[in-house]
């Protein structure tokens, strides 16, 4: 009888890919979370300390874990660096790599993105729910006050500043659908309410967060590295006190 087996993913896997280790009953790791309370430097021999912070949380845990199978996606809806980093732990690690190109179009939704639940709950449940096959629960949807636009951070502390009005665009919103490479959605925000633009610092995708920024006529751009300090907590703070919008709890910066 087969053992249960951990199966490491990157970004999102296309919906076969999951589905099918759903099918064999094995245990799903998403290695772009910090799983392990180590050092992150730890993986400065492998990848230079000016990479996402995301992807050397991903080398940092392929490091530690032991697991059996680890699936990257490296096509458009992740970036080239997975790409690289799928040969960097081919090469190091004695585990199977399997790397996919999700360009998945099926729509599954978007109801966490637009629900009232604060913020830091939503992005929870979207990643969360890329380990799933099947579509978000249904939820009731709120009239936004503000915007979150981007990546999950590696630092979900900083999602605890927004109001639970919050709606989220970006990737996250391309998570929730299940559509990573889905651009047109990806690009989609409104113009209406204020709107951090975020991204992880060296990311490529800071570039299509300053260049939206650029064009909405009420936003702040915004990146951060492994943590989220001070700065970029007193910037957010501002950005919505000045947008008339009332910042959210009290700001735990992590460890």
């Amino acid at each position: 009888m087969q053992m249960n087996r951990k199966i490491g993913i990157v970004g999102i896997p296309p919906l076969k890919t999951i589905q099918a280790i759903h099918d064999s009953r094995d245990t799903i790791i998403d290695l772009d979370e910090p799983q392990l309370q180590l050092p992150i430097d730890l993986t400065a021999k492998h990848l230079p300390r000016v990479y996402c912070a995301i992807l050397r949380t991903v080398v940092l845990n392929s490091m530690h874990l032991q697991l059996d199978h680890i699936y990257i996606d490296v096509g458009p809806g992740k970036c080239d660096c997975a790409l690289h980093v799928s040969r960097i732990l081919s090469d190091t690690l004695g585990v199977a790599i399997t790397t996919t190109r999700n360009q998945d179009m099926d729509d599954f939704g978007t109801p966490i993105c637009t629900s009232s639940l604060p913020l830091m709950d939503k992005l929870l449940r979207i990643t969360k729910g890329v380990q799933s096959p099947v579509p978000s629960d249904p939820q009731d949807s709120c009239k936004p006050t503000a915007g979150f636009w981007g990546v999950p951070p590696r630092d979900f502390s900083i999602l605890s500043l927004f109001p639970d009005t919050t709606h989220v665009y970006g990737w996250t919103r391309c998570m929730e659908n299940k559509t990573p490479a889905n651009l047109q959605l990806e690009t989609y925000c409104n113009p209406e309410i204020p709107t951090v633009f975020f991204a992880q610092s060296f990311c490529a995708k800071t570039a299509l967060a300053k260049h939206l920024a650029d064009l909405h006529p009420r936003a702040l751009y915004l990146d951060c590295d492994v943590t989220a300090g001070s700065s970029a907590r007193a910037k957010i703070e501002a950005f919505l006190e000045l947008s008339g919008v009332q910042p959210q709890g009290t700001f735990y910066a992590a460890g």
